[in-house]
């Protein structure tokens, strides 16, 4: 449990908006960091624009640079960023849930043109907790260039159930989808949801 304590503060003090040592406060008082943190929204309407590899490329090595147990790195991740990509995953998670309507399955990726899948190590008690840092960072990273994000639990109920899909996405033996993350460019605003703040506490 301290573990796992040491992990998830590790997270909050790596948020960043760049895989490079975050910046300071400026000469106006502004911090780049936690102006890129606060501002963020999950974005579930996106423009038709594709995300450019190059942009990828970069939030995904910030995704890989987040804090992980003993260095790990007990993720694996597949990217499919090409309509025809969607297209194929979607078909096959229709065909293996013929109980759910195909237009709920096809919705649950929010219409997000590039979606990235993630599968923790089941051999890993902390692994669950990696993925989650390195989905953290693969959504502030991509905030801060621009780019929106989602993070989706339903497809991955309905990718365990198609054998297809999983081939597809080929991930290693011992490793099962944990998280999906949508990621492309908004075209919506929304604005920030209240938070809780009596959910932290100091302790005397």
């Amino acid at each position: 449990m301290k573990h796992m304590f040491i992990i998830a503060a590790a997270a909050i003090a790596s948020a960043c908006i760049s895989c490079h040592p975050t910046q300071t406060d400026d000469k106006n008082g502004s911090n780049p960091v936690i102006e890129n943190i606060m501002s963020r929204r999950s974005i579930r309407n996106y423009r038709p624009a594709a995300v450019g590899r190059d942009t990828l490329n970069k939030i995904m090595e910030c995704g890989i640079n987040a804090p992980n147990g003993m260095n790990r790195q007990s993720w694996e991740i597949r990217i499919a960023d090409t309509p025809e990509a969607m297209e194929s995953i979607c078909e096959s998670m229709v065909q293996a849930n013929p109980d759910i309507a195909p237009e709920i399955i096809k919705g649950c990726f929010r219409g997000a043109p590039v979606m990235i899948f993630i599968a923790n190590d089941t051999s890993y008690d902390c692994s669950a907790i990696d993925c989650g840092l390195l989905s953290e960072n693969i959504m502030l990273s991509a905030w801060s260039l621009g780019v929106g994000s989602v993070c989706l639990g339903s497809p991955v109920r309905f990718l365990k159930n198609s054998e297809k899909a999983l081939e597809t996405l080929a991930f290693s033996e011992g490793y099962d989808p944990v998280i999906c993350i949508g990621l492309g460019y908004p075209d919506e605003k929304p604005e920030a949801k209240p938070r809780d703040i009596s959910k932290f506490r100091y302790i005397e």
